[in-house]
């Protein structure tokens, strides 16, 4: 089925690894997202090797080496005290288990590599300000309809656009996202701003009663980028890049211990953000006719695992597999889905279970019994390009 035109609605992640995979596959592709212009959004991801093991597969292996930091250890601390709770080998410990390595890096520095490669292999497959508003199908082929007028016609239409995708709309009905109970902060902080002692070791974890606060180096080093996230009773605010204060953070943060609270002091006043954390129940099926879904359109997943990136492009690369190894389109979208629906929403309900964990489990009690990583649970292990399809 290498004479496919596959439409892509979202450009974010997930959207761009599927058009990078179905290219290398040969499979024409369009990318149609709804931003005017692709922009520095989000900051930090961690990529288990799970997910840099398909990237480097993809050939974005140079883009890892160059700005993606590797760290040696990780550690979970104690909220009051800073007492190391779980020691966390990383580095080479995780190539020589996984045949890969766990890495941290920008978002963006790793979504404009991947737009890089996607117009260098056709420079005119992405299309931007289009916001899909319908689609229609028949026995042919998948029609998108834009709210800008234009429409587009192809073989088989992925849902890319993410936790408020108007393709599951479409497909399963317009049910809202789950406020999850918790806000979430983010920031990044120049390294010269910190002292070397308050990033040792390379990342680290805080836990505390209702809290959470996680922070590493992304881009060669040179930032380090935070996440902190409360549990609250509700969320009001639309979007998830909402400006916020360095004090409201202090505040809310304000029984961390000394090291914690330094980092947050040394974020810009314009590098401060929050935003709700939203989730759905997982789905049984992903795809009607024509039409599939992929990522957080399918599974959107807290950041609890730090797996959300990862599954998106286990996603990704098991539907070009899948597309590839088929003789029709619905033959490529069964195989698809039996081979990945289970384990997104394994994920999915096992990030949930562990952002209960990490909130209200007592610090004191926390141990390596108590602690769930994407290596505890053996979610590292998996390999996209030879899971059966």
């Amino acid at each position: 089925m290498r004479d496919l035109h596959v439409l892509i609605a979202g450009a974010g992640i997930g959207g761009l690894a599927t058009a990078m995979a179905l290219q290398r596959a040969g499979i024409r592709v369009s990318v149609y997202e709804q931003a005017p212009a692709l922009g520095e959004v989000g900051a930090g991801l961690t990529l288990a090797s799970n997910a840099s093991r398909i990237l480097r597969h993809l050939g974005l292996g140079a883009v890892l080496d160059d700005l993606a930091v590797i760290p040696g250890r990780g550690a979970v601390k104690h909220y009051r005290t800073g007492r190391t709770l779980v020691d966390i080998p990383r580095g080479q410990t995780q190539v020589d288990r996984f045949g890969a390595p766990y890495c941290q890096i920008h978002r963006n520095d790793l979504h404009q590599a991947l737009v890089a490669a996607v117009q260098s292999a056709d420079r005119d497959c992405l299309h931007l300000g289009c916001t899909l508003e319908d689609f229609g199908q028949d026995a042919q082929a998948v029609t998108a309809v834009f709210a800008n007028a234009e429409t587009a016609r192809g073989d088989l239409l992925v849902g890319c656009d993410g936790i408020r995708s108007t393709v599951r709309a479409r497909l399963f009905g317009t049910e809202d996202p789950r406020f999850t109970g918790y806000v979430a902060w983010r920031g990044l902080v120049p390294m010269e701003r910190l002292s070397a002692s308050l990033v040792v070791p390379d990342s680290a974890v805080w836990i505390g009663p209702g809290h959470f606060l996680t922070r590493y180096k992304i881009r060669r080093g040179e930032l380090l980028n935070y996440i902190a996230i409360a549990r609250t009773n509700g969320w009001v605010e639309e979007g998830w890049s909402v400006r916020s204060t360095v004090e409201a953070l202090l505040a809310e943060f304000r029984d961390f211990e000394p090291t914690a609270r330094s980092i947050l002091m040394a974020t810009p006043p314009d590098q401060c953000f929050k935003w709700g954390i939203f989730d759905r129940d997982p789905l049984p099926v992903w795809s009607t006719g024509r039409v599939t879904l992929l990522g957080d359109a399918a599974h959107p997943t807290t950041p609890f695992l730090g797996q959300g990136a990862a599954i998106a492009l286990e996603d990704a690369m098991v539907l070009a597999r899948a597309i590839v190894a088929a003789g029709s389109v619905a033959e490529a979208l069964a195989r698809y889905e039996k081979a990945r629906v289970a384990r997104a929403n394994e994920v999915l309900l096992a990030s949930r279970e562990n952002g209960l964990n990490l909130t209200t489990t007592d610090p004191d009690r926390y141990d390596e019994e108590t602690h769930r990583n994407e290596e505890s649970l053996d979610l590292a292990s998996y390999d996209a390009m030879t899971v059966p399809v």
